[in-house]
């Protein structure tokens, strides 16, 4: 009873990949890329905004 083999773990996928997965994930990467550089950009005109308003 306890020499027994452990379970059998398949070590493939039961269900077949989703072929958009990759599709989305790549669209996701991209929109949080541009999301990031506006953010960057705003960041950027902002500090140099508060830079020229400092200095009058």
């Amino acid at each position: 009873m306890l020499n027994r083999p452990p379970p059998y773990f398949p070590q493939n996928q039961l269900s077949p990949p989703d072929p958009n997965r990759y599709r989305k994930f790549k669209l996701i990467i991209g929109v949080l890329i541009f999301i990031l550089t506006l953010a960057l950009i705003g960041i950027g005109f902002g500090v140099y905004y508060l830079v020229l308003w400092l200095i009058k």
